[in-house]
């Protein structure tokens, strides 16, 4: 049974379980995007489902129009006036990106849409993701003033420093084919039809396999990551104090305009 749960006047994450497979969708009228309260819910989401017994394996999916993602929220980015504030903005991503890799149960993304930003972090820090031919991406965050700094060791760990290397620098979009190629995408469909065609037999299939032997198998996949905390906040407070910049305020007022 779906139970929305509220997290501000413009956004919300939805959870429904059915024969052990936990679905999570968040939404945002502003192309899914994150801003401060949705991260945290979806972190809390996915840490709680992580502790239930009847559920054995998680989708992540967003809201169907769209977008997969646009990543953070620019109205919360501009209104970040001191870095201990855009430290604190940017620790969202990172909690939420410990949650998902240290969730013990394997976490299946369905990317539907485009994927900016943040939003491919949460891609690189699932387990699995599928996509349609539509979900393209992009890392913007050099063209804000900023950088992926964040989200990048997820994405590194991926596609390589050489592929996250590539994304962070060039800030233009690749296609989803590309994302498949790299690393990111396990498959890509041709239409939404099939993908989520494809998503339903893929996850009642993996959801009769050992649940024992997927969380093992989830502990080798991020092996090595035990230091993150540590990491991801040092990358969070870099974030913070670019994002107060004259510069990072210029930049992203003329993005928006773009």
């Amino acid at each position: 049974m779906a139970s929305p749960i509220t997290v501000s006047s413009t956004g919300n994450v939805q959870t429904t379980v059915t024969d052990g497979i936990a679905t999570v969708r968040f939404s945002h009228p502003k192309g899914n995007s994150l801003p401060a309260a949705l991260l945290a819910r979806l972190a809390d989401e996915i840490r709680g489902l992580g502790k239930r017994e009847d559920v054995t394996l998680l989708v992540l999916r967003s809201g169907d129009t769209g977008p997969f993602c646009a990543g953070a929220s620019f109205d919360e980015l501009k209104a970040i006036r001191d870095s201990a504030a855009g430290k604190e903005f940017f620790m969202g991503f990172a909690r939420l990106i410990l949650a998902m890799t240290r969730c013990p149960k394997l976490i299946i993304s369905r990317v539907h849409g485009k994927v900016v930003g943040g939003g491919v972090g949460l891609v690189a820090a699932s387990d699995y993701a599928i996509a349609a031919e539509s979900a393209s991406l992009r890392l913007s965050e050099l063209a804000v003033g900023i950088g992926p700094f964040v989200v990048g060791p997820a994405i590194e760990r991926k596609i390589g420093l050489g592929g996250f290397g590539a994304m962070a620098v060039d800030t233009e979009w690749r296609n989803a084919r590309w994302g498949e190629e790299a690393g990111l995408y396990a498959r890509v469909f041709d239409s939404i039809n099939a993908l989520d065609s494809g998503l339903e037999l893929f996850a009642r299939k993996l959801a009769r396999t050992n649940p024992q032997a997927m969380a093992k198998m989830k502990g080798v996949f991020w092996q090595g990551t035990e230091d993150w905390d540590h990491l991801l906040e040092e990358r969070a407070e870099m974030s913070g104090a670019l994002v107060t910049s004259e510069f990072t305020r210029a930049a992203i007022a003329a993005f928006e305009k773009s």
